[in-house]
């Protein structure tokens, strides 16, 4: 089925980016916009949607507030509608739970009837006579093919799940990423041994999630690479680096700077809650307290090299080298758990577009200021995949609203909404 409207634009994947994206345009009557998911409907990171987890961010890194305090969309919007508001006021806790932002985006989604889900997008085509995209769609519960047209994309399909390159052609049923763990807690709980792989929040989450259990006879280990188990970085000048202006300087970088400025800046996006770091500690040292011995290690300074099953005994081998003394050794576990973090993917179904899409010399997207790929830088936006070029801030929640700003005032070649340029104390370039 062709369906003869020109959407103005249409967003792939509705991820909290893209529908910041959706609900900052609702109000926008001459944006005629459509929003395309394959899921069965809205869930942010089902997999870690532990009871007590928080965002880092505060609630005003909401879908709207940035760009549009106004918004009926906001999350204290959504508190007055859901008669939470005053809670969350005698709560005086600025940092939202988890599983709260996911209801609180299931709520704009209910009242954006452009947001589908069940939508397999096959292909994207560019109709050259018309100067639209052609965007073929299966539908997953008819399986009957849609067809719609758009002048411009947002590509909001996020990114996946990493593994290490040496777990590229192996599939163990109890080594997992991080984003399946809440579906394996139940075998995790019937095994002898657990190892968690990685430095960041999920680790230490996952860590925390199990350490009781290591009272009922499950042994915990946590392997990280680097040399601690650092905190994020949060305090409040160090926070400025999230500023417009430092992404207009992190994007005047050369390609090779950026890349080596990138390289220095893990504990600003990548660490542990500060006071998560000290709950563990806290935990353990109560364990400790009676002298028996814990049921746990925590390892740092240790690069995992391989996997390796062992089919007489049913478990893993792991392969690491202790990094500052350059030595290997092996443990083994039952279970492995790899905190591995998350990788832009290109979606398979812009093959068709690829000649209009630029790219660097390394392949990736040369991404424009105002988020563009296209050779035109006007018709096609990125979402979460300019990570290279724009900086640290691109999976930060609290950019989406900002970022979604300058793509809609891109689309509509007018100022919709109001973009900061200048917030920061500090003068970054020269």
């Amino acid at each position: 089925m062709k369906n003869k409207k020109i959407y103005d634009v249409i967003g792939i994947g509705i991820g909290p980016f893209n529908l910041g994206l959706a609900a900052l345009l609702e109000p926008v009557q001459e944006i005629y916009a459509l929003f395309l998911d394959q899921s069965e409907g809205f869930d942010w990171h089902p997999g870690l949607m532990l009871d007590n987890a928080t965002l880092q961010v505060p609630f005003m890194a909401d879908l709207v507030t940035m760009a549009d305090p106004t918004s009926r969309f906001s999350f204290l919007n959504f508190l007055k509608e859901t008669n939470r508001l005053y809670k969350f006021f005698i709560r005086e806790d600025f940092f939202i739970l988890r599983k709260e932002y996911n209801a609180y985006c299931k709520w704009v989604v209910n009242q954006l009837p452009n947001c589908q889900f069940n939508k397999y997008v096959e292909n994207v085509i560019f109709d050259e006579v018309n100067a639209t995209y052609q965007i073929r769609v299966v539908d997953k519960h008819s399986q009957k093919e849609e067809i719609h047209l758009t002048k411009k994309l947002v590509l909001g399909t996020g990114t996946q799940p990493h593994f290490p390159d040496f777990m590229k052609d192996k599939k163990y049923p109890n080594v997992i990423h991080t984003s399946d763990y809440l579906k394996h807690k139940p075998t995790i709980l019937n095994s002898k041994s657990v190892s968690i792989i990685g430095s960041g929040q999920s680790a230490a989450e996952i860590f925390q999630d199990l350490m009781l259990e290591s009272q009922n006879g499950l042994y915990m280990s946590w392997f990280t690479r680097p040399d601690r188990f650092f905190p994020m970085e949060y305090s409040k000048l160090t926070l400025e680096l999230t500023s417009p202006e430092y992404v207009d300087y992190f994007y005047g970088m050369s390609p090779e700077k950026r890349k080596a400025t990138l390289g220095k800046q893990p504990p600003l996006y990548k660490g542990i809650n500060f006071d998560l770091i000290n709950g563990i500690f806290d935990t353990m040292y109560e364990m400790s307290v009676d002298d028996t011995p814990l049921n746990m290690q925590l390892r740092p300074n240790c690069q995992l090299d391989d996997i390796h099953e062992k089919e007489e005994d049913s478990n893993y081998a792991l392969a690491f080298t202790q990094v500052q003394k350059e030595q290997s050794f092996t443990h083994q576990s039952d279970f492995v758990i790899l905190a591995t973090g998350y990788k832009y993917k290109t979606p398979a179904f812009i093959e068709g577009i690829k000649n209009r899409i630029k790219r660097t010399d390394d392949g990736l997207y040369d991404v424009t200021r105002n988020y563009s790929i296209d050779k035109n830088g006007e018709e096609i936006f990125i979402q979460n995949g300019e990570l290279h070029t724009h900086g640290f801030v691109t999976p930060d929640l609290g950019m989406g609203a900002y970022r979604n700003a300058i793509i809609i005032n891109a689309i509509a070649e007018k100022e919709v909404y109001k973009v900061e340029s200048s917030i920061a104390f500090q003068q970054f370039d020269l």
